[in-house]
């Protein structure tokens, strides 16, 4: 046990990495602060500023198409995806999260890149402020760990 814990320490390193994030400018009070806080923990787990490329696209369903751009230049070890999508009166709520999340995962499966989805899906704006700092912190500790762990397999 204490070995898969040493390793799961190193994996958390983020010293060498390169990443990028692509926040969402829709409900950008939220957005704003999941990417202050991802900025934050990146820097914590030792990623250097200028190791961080971040970007802002209108909303959630053009994360995807940037997170493709950003994965095609080859420059990053990992991505953060974030964003807010917060219930509505409309079947629009479902379409943006389900659309938004499929694009994540197939740019990661079609790059091999790890990609932290931080989109957050509420029913309401406090759930959201309840929410995120908490997952801008945790997106930027599963980018490190995940790069790490691509690393080690590759």
């Amino acid at each position: 046990m204490f070995g898969a814990e040493k390793g799961k320490a190193d994996r958390l390193d983020g010293k060498k990495l390169r990443i990028g994030i692509v926040q969402a400018r829709f409900n950008e009070s939220i957005t704003d602060t999941l990417a202050a806080s991802a900025t934050a923990e990146l820097h914590a787990l030792g990623v250097p500023a200028d190791h961080i490329t971040l970007v802002k696209v209108p909303g959630a369903l053009e994360v995807p198409v940037a997170l493709q751009a950003m994965a095609e230049t080859d420059r990053f070890d990992a991505l953060i995806a974030l964003g807010c999508i917060i219930r509505g009166e409309t079947y629009h709520f479902e379409l943006v999260a389900n659309e938004s999340g499929a694009g994540v995962s197939r740019v990661s499966l079609d790059y091999q890149l790890p990609i932290a989805n931080a989109i957050i899906t509420t029913e309401n704006l406090a759930q959201a402020v309840a929410r995120q700092t908490e997952k801008g912190t945790d997106a930027a500790r599963v980018a490190v760990e995940m790069a790490n762990l691509l690393e080690d397999l590759g």
